[in-house]
C-alpha cells in the first residue's frame, strides 16, 4: 500500500520512519485506510506498539510519520532461520499480546497480525504495527467492510473471520496463536494450496499439537497454545492473560507462577475444545480434536462453563435441599396425621352409634349404615395417611420440574 523511508524530524532532531502512499495506489479505500491508522495510532501510547508522531499530504500524497523501529520483523526473523527457540517466542509473545492488551482496551482490534507486522527492535522487544486495517469496537464502521467480506491475512485468519463474522479481540488473539505456532515449528498451523482451503482448515481442522511433531516445548506451553488456537472465541485467554503468562515461567511448566494467567479481565479457565485433554503421546488428528483448549493449572473457569457449573452446582444443591425438605416434612406430618386418623374412626364410631340408636327401625338402619359407610371415605380422602403421600408425590414432582427445568436452561 505504501512505501516506508528512513527520514530526520528537523524539529526536534530524531530519525523517523515515513510511510508513503504510493500514487498510483492511492484510491480511495488506500486512502481511508492511511486516514484510518493515523486516528488507531493516535488512540493508542504502549511501548509495544509502533507510535505514530504525525499525519498529513505532500504533493497530494498522503504521508505518517513513525516510530522508527532498528530492527526487522518477525516474518524477516523467519527467513532467515527455519524456527525460534522457546524462550525467544515466549518472549515474543508476551510482548505482543501486552501490545495488544493496550489496544483492546481502547477498544481497537487490529485485525491483521501476522509475522510481517510484528517489529523487533535492537534489544529484541516487539512493536506492533500497520493498524492499516483496525477496527473500533465502539464505531463498526471504521472497518472499511461491509458484514461478511473477509480482510487480513488467510495464514494467520481467526475462524469467526473465514465464516465473515466481524472481529473481535478474540479474533486478534487466534492470530497470534498462529504467529507463535509458525515461530516454533517453522511453518502457520495451517497451509494449503488456495486460500479458501486454508480458510476451511481454520474453521473445521483442530490444529497438531507441536509436541506431537518433535517441538521441544513443555505440555503446558503445547496446551496453552492450543487454547490461543481454540475454534470459539470465546474458549480463547485475553491479551492480557496471555501476557501475563508468558511474562511468568509458566510456559516452562514449572507452575505455582501460572495462576497469573487468570489474573487478566476474563476470569474464566481452560475449557475443553472438546472433551478431554490427552496424553502427550495423543494425537488431535486421531481423535477428532478432543484436547483442552488450555492449561487447567492457568485459568479458573471457562465463561460458558462457569455458567453451566453454577447451573449444575444449582441443581445439586436443590435436590439435596429438595430432599431434606421432603424428610423434614414428613417427620413434621406425623402427628398430624396420627391425629387426623384417630379423628377419623372416632367420627366413624359416632355416626355408626347414631345411625343405631336413632335408627326408627331395624329396616330403616340399613340406609344409615350405609350412608355412614359413605361418609368414612369422605374423612380419609381429607385426613388419611394419603395426603402424606400425595405431598410426597408434589416435592418428587417439584425436584423433578427442577431438573427439567435446568435442563432446559443448559440448553439455551
Amino acid at each position: 500500500m505504501g512505501e516506508v523511508w528512513r527520514a530526520t524530524d528537523e524539529v526536534l532532531g530524531r530519525a523517523v520512519a515515513v510511510k508513503l502512499l504510493l500514487g498510483d495506489r492511492a484510491d480511495s479505500s488506500s486512502t481511508a485506510r492511511f486516514r484510518l491508522e493515523a486516528q488507531t495510532a493516535a488512540r493508542l501510547s504502549h511501548p509495544h506498539l509502533v507510535a505514530v508522531f504525525d499525519f498529513g499530504t505532500w504533493e497530494d500524497r498522503l504521508y505518517l510519520v513513525m516510530e522508527l523501529v532498528e530492527g526487522r520483523s518477525l516474518g524477516d526473523l523467519l527467513t532467515a532461520q527455519e524456527s525460534v527457540h522457546p524462550e525467544q517466542v515466549a518472549r515474543i509473545a508476551g510482548d505482543a499480546a501486552a501490545g495488544l492488551a493496550a489496544a483492546h482496551r481502547q477498544g481497537v482490534v487490529h485485525r491483521d497480525i501476522k509475522p510481517g507486522n510484528l517489529m523487533l527492535d535492537a534489544e529484541g522487544s516487539v512493536k506492533i504495527g500497520d493498524f492499516g486495517i483496525a477496527q473500533f469496537v465502539d464505531d463498526p464502521s471504521t472497518a472499511l467492510t461491509t458484514a461478511g467480506q473477509i480482510v487480513g491475512t488467510s495464514l494467520y485468519l481467526a475462524p469467526e473471520r473465514a465464516l465473515g463474522r466481524t472481529a473481535g479481540a478474540d479474533s486478534d488473539m487466534y492470530s497470534l496463536g498462529c504467529v507463535i505456532y509458525h515461530l516454533l515449528l517453522g511453518r502457520p498451523p495451517f497451509r494449503s494450496d488456495t486460500a479458501a482451503a486454508t480458510l476451511y482448515q481454520h474453521v473445521d481442522t483442530p490444529p497438531v499439537p507441536l509436541r506431537d511433531q518433535g517441538v521441544d516445548i513443555s505440555p503446558a506451553f503445547d496446551t496453552y497454545l492450543l487454547g490461543l488456537l481454540a475454534k470459539k472465541p470465546e474458549e480463547r485467554p485475553t491479551a492480557q492473560e496471555a501476557a501475563d503468562w508468558f511474562r511468568t515461567a509458566a510456559w516452562r511448566g514449572n507452575g505455582g507462577p501460572a495462576a497469573a494467567a487468570g489474573s487478566g479481565s476474563r476470569s474464566t479457565a481452560p475449557t475443553a475444545v472438546s472433551g478431554d485433554a490427552p496424553g502427550p503421546g495423543h494425537r488431535t488428528g486421531q481423535s477428532g480434536g478432543r484436547r483442552r483448549a488450555a492449561p487447567p493449572v492457568n485459568r479458573a473457569a471457562p465463561r460458558a462453563g462457569s455458567r453451566s457449573g453454577s447451573r449444575a452446582a444449582g441443581r445439586g444443591a436443590a435436590r439435596s435441599g429438595g430432599r431434606r425438605l421432603a424428610a423434614s416434612e414428613a417427620i413434621r406430618r406425623r402427628p398430624r396425621v396420627a391425629s387426623a386418623v384417630a379423628g377419623s374412626i372416632a367420627f366413624v364410631v359416632a355416626v355408626y352409634l347414631g345411625t343405631v340408636i336413632f335408627a326408627p327401625d331395624s329396616g330403616s338402619a340399613v340406609t344409615p349404615g350405609t350412608g355412614a359407610s359413605q361418609g368414612v371415605v369422605t374423612p380419609q380422602g381429607e385426613g388419611s395417611p394419603a395426603p402424606a403421600t400425595s405431598d410426597a408425590q408434589g416435592t418428587g414432582q417439584q425436584d423433578s420440574g427442577g431438573e427439567d427445568g435446568d435442563d432446559g436452561g443448559d440448553d439455551d
